[in-house]
């Protein structure tokens, strides 16, 4: 494979800026830990052999297979598929599944059309009238405050860490923001750059920003009630999710938007919300369904005494997004236009429950439930129209413009490239997306223009002997992120929708087979598997092509050996950006990894294994680290370390009986090294 690091590296890093933009086939449905479009075309053109990569076509890929066990987005499959390959994909997340067919199923723009129209005539007329002010205002946002009591002296306890409620995301450039008068709840205009306290023209008190729940190095964990008692928040809830309280709404008015505080219409509308949820009748909702199982990306919901997905949403939520459900669930037919609807409305989903919480102005006011990789409540939540209105976020109003700007999108394909040290976009190098979804080799097979797209176990397919020419793909990694968690939410919804034959019944994603796990020991077992299964389906000659990044010495191990075990040899180990570098995950950390790294392998019957030590393995690591950031890339002490234990590891793929313990130990040692000569470089 002939690679080119750093090209690929400031094309991707230019992608990551407007992901969803430039390829927005895979962002109709969210998934997590998604891949750069533009990384995997170069991986696809530079695996498919040098008279093929030399100039990317439309039919680079023609006449060849490619396979990916963990398709998750569906990322490797559009970008495949744009250069003239058959495409099959596989996932054991159901919700997965349903992500990948809407980025390589045609649409037909026009009943795309008809069936949005469908649901908002069933629909959108009942759920404005309940995001109205007074005055017939469209409501913007409901500001609301979890509640608890203290649990010394049961006094009532409205958890904020802080009064001011909304402002502007430059604060220094726009300083007017809003605070929360303690007392009364009026709204009242601050100037963060003098301000030091608020008076609230209503009840004429003077009063601190800081809250009752206290932040520094306990943030959001402790509260101090009116009587100075300090206590837990999670003692203060006993298991029992708090009652909340709406004190604050933004509304759209004709010069903008105008904060005001709730009043008696506001509570009476939301209460005649509350009846209309209450008295629905038989299949008039849908709603979720499940409940929530004990994980590592659950149990924050779980301590604050959430048990069921039905929980995550307010009444008005619920009875909105309900009917919005079941307007979508109620489309005649199975067709991929109902189908592509009912993926959208994931968005809707994902920005519309209890777990939100409001940004502030001058950016997408609303924090996704999905904003970090847990479910985590959160003690002051907004809540907004499920429809949608302008200054919204995530509302159904949008999903038909998202929808056909995919739709365009997979009818011509643009494509990002370097031209005279810029990244432009352009169209002709890829071939339109759109294909019959199937789900069996057989129909595969007898349908050139067939994807095979399916949710299972990697470990098991139909697929014949030597019937791929190419696996490339984004393996999961070894940490406490479990998907299938996650993307639980999603399936409670989906599962009464039904969004295509044969979506699953079981009420929940997780999997015993799923590779992804916290232990090193438990993901090499797994991911061997999955590598047997593709060295199988995989001719002689074919290559194995997959991104990863690992912090820990112990998951970069496991990987090795996992490839080590199916009879993998790892031929080339590669650094480039191939994830999104403005993830909140990769901002929040300490050391992020700006880079992935890329791991190619073949058969171990197809290679003529030279051996290499430790230090040839270091010094090959950081010629291609310096290549990057030659190129431009600005690299951190994280991204040599993983880069170097990768390459030195990676010799245990050819050795026949290697010792991973010591081979781990040296590792370590090769990227102290590496780091002390970066470091003066």
């Amino acid at each position: 494979m002939r690679f080119l690091p750093a090209v690929w590296s400031r094309i991707a890093e230019h992608e990551s800026w407007r992901k969803e933009r430039h390829r927005p086939a895979t962002y109709v449905h969210k998934w997590w830990a998604r891949r750069l479009g533009s990384v995997f075309r170069h991986l696809l053109t530079a695996a498919a052999g040098p008279d093929r990569a030399r100039s990317p076509r439309p039919d680079t890929l023609a006449g060849m297979v490619v396979y990916d066990p963990f398709a998750g987005s569906g990322t490797t499959l559009v970008e495949a598929a744009k250069l003239g390959a058959r495409v099959i994909g596989r996932d054991i997340n159901p919700v997965a599944t349903l992500t990948q067919r809407q980025a390589l199923a045609p649409w037909d723009l026009d009943e795309l059309e008809r069936l949005f129209e469908q649901v908002e005539r069933a629909c959108r007329a009942d759920l404005d009238a309940l995001h109205v002010a007074v005055d017939g205002a469209p409501v913007l946002h409901y500001f609301w405050v979890a509640v608890t009591a203290c649990p010394t002296c049961a006094v009532e306890v409205e958890l904020f860490s802080n009064y001011v409620f909304a402002k502007h995301a430059y604060p220094s450039r726009f300083p007017r923001a809003q605070a929360t008068c303690p007392t009364c709840h009026a709204v009242c205009p601050i100037d963060l750059c003098t301000d030091t306290a608020g008076h609230c023209a209503g009840c004429k008190r003077d009063f601190g920003f800081a809250g009752p729940v206290q932040v520094g190095g306990n943030a959001g964990r402790y509260l101090v009630c009116e009587n100075g008692h300090r206590s837990r928040v999670l003692d203060a809830l006993c298991g029992i999710p708090p009652t909340r309280r709406m004190y604050a709404k933004v509304v759209r008015i004709p010069a903008g938007r105008e904060y005001r505080p709730i009043d008696e219409f506001d509570l009476a509308l939301y209460d005649r919300a509350g009846k209309l949820f209450v008295d629905a009748g038989p299949g008039e909702l849908v709603l979720p369904d499940g409940t929530i199982e004990d994980g590592a990306n659950t149990v924050q919901a779980l301590r604050w005494g959430y048990r069921t997905w039905a929980g995550f949403f307010n009444d008005r939520q619920a009875y909105a997004l309900g009917r919005i459900g079941a307007a979508i669930r109620d489309l005649p037919g199975h067709g991929s236009g109902r189908e592509a609807l009912a993926a959208a409305f994931g968005k809707t989903l994902e920005h519309h429950n209890l777990f939100c919480s409001f940004k502030g102005e001058g950016t997408g006011p609303v924090r996704s439930i999905f904003h970090n990789h847990v479910l985590r409540p959160e003690r002051c939540s907004v809540e907004g129209n499920p429809w949608g209105s302008a200054g919204g976020s995530g509302g159904f109003a949008d999903a038909l413009s998202r929808l056909t700007a995919a739709g365009q999108y997979k009818a011509d394909p643009v494509d990002l490239i370097e031209r005279d040290g810029r990244v432009v976009n352009v169209t002709g190098q890829s071939t339109p997306i759109g294909h019959r979804i199937v789900g069996t080799w057989a129909d595969f097979a007898a349908d050139p223009n067939a994807a095979y797209v399916t949710t299972g176990d990697g470990g098991t397919t139909d697929l014949p002997d030597g019937s791929v020419s190419l696996v490339v793909t984004d393996p999961p990694y070894i940490d406490n992120v479990h998907y299938s968690e996650l993307a639980d939410f999603f399936h409670a919804w989906m599962r009464p929708i039904g969004p295509h034959a044969g979506y699953p019944s079981r009420e929940s994603t997780r999997d015993q087979a799923e590779v992804q796990n916290a232990s090193a020991d438990a993901f090499r077992t797994m991911a061997a598997r999955v590598w047997t299964e593709c060295a199988r389906v995989m001719v002689d000659d074919g290559l194995l092509v997959f991104s990863f990044h690992q912090s820990r010495t112990a998951g970069w191990t496991a990987l090795m050996a996992s490839l080590s075990d199916a009879a993998l040899v790892v031929t080339a180990v590669r650094p480039t950006v191939a994830e999104v570098t403005t993830s909140l995950t990769k901002v929040a950390a300490a050391a992020p990894n700006r880079v992935d790294v890329i791991v190619v392998c073949r058969k171990r019957s197809q290679v003529t294994v030279v051996a290499r030590t430790p230090a040839q393995a270091r010094a090959d690591a950081v010629r291609q680290l310096a290549a990057l950031r030659i190129g431009g890339l600005a690299l951190g002490t994280a991204d040599v370390v993983s880069t170097v234990r990768a390459g030195v590891l990676a010799q245990g793929t050819r050795e026949v009986s290697p010792d991973w313990i010591e081979l781990a130990a040296k590792a370590d040692r090769a990227a102290s090294d590496a780091l002390r000569s970066w470091g003066r470089g």
